[in-house]
């Protein structure tokens, strides 16, 4: 049987899991785990909500993971390796794993913004974030160990 759920049931989460000082653009951006709590475990599904002033992520790009994200409500700037656009609800973009193109999202209006992402979970992702010289390994995030490293492959200073 299929579970149903009310999104506004699942807890609301805050902030970002980068190290200081990168979380800071981050820290009042809100994730709704939908996935989690439908029992789906091959993918993430996220309703996110950027109040203003907020980052979605530092800028990044998958080795192995597809993202797709669609818009809910208000406007936000995608920012990437093409420079940035405003996206609009019912606005669709994807990024496909491997491509490159670090991008992340900004909240440069007035108002709320929300948004769904979807992604692949793959346990030998590399998340590179180019504008702070780190990469995230996801064999050591599903191990439960600090999966933050330089990019030349030392540990994150903590």
């Amino acid at each position: 049987m299929a579970t149903i759920i009310s999104s506004a049931d699942v807890p609301e989460l805050a902030g970002s899991r980068y190290p200081p000082p990168h979380d800071g653009p981050c820290r009042d951006r809100r994730v709704r785990r939908l996935a989690d709590h439908v029992g789906v475990r091959q993918f993430g599904v996220n309703l996110c909500r950027m109040p203003p002033g907020t980052w979605s992520s530092q800028r990044h790009h998958h080795s192995h993971e597809d993202e797709l994200l669609v818009m809910m409500t208000g406007e936000i700037s995608l920012v990437d390796n093409d420079g940035e656009r405003l996206l609009r609800p019912g606005d669709v973009v994807g990024f496909p794993a491997g491509d490159g193109n670090a991008h992340h999202l900004v909240n440069r209006s007035g108002a709320d913004a929300t948004f769904i992402a979807i992604g692949t979970d793959h346990a030998e992702d590399v998340c590179i974030y180019p504008d702070i010289g780190m990469k995230m390994l996801a064999s050591l995030y599903f191990a439960g160990q600090n999966p933050y490293q330089t990019l030349a492959g030392d540990r994150w200073p903590s």
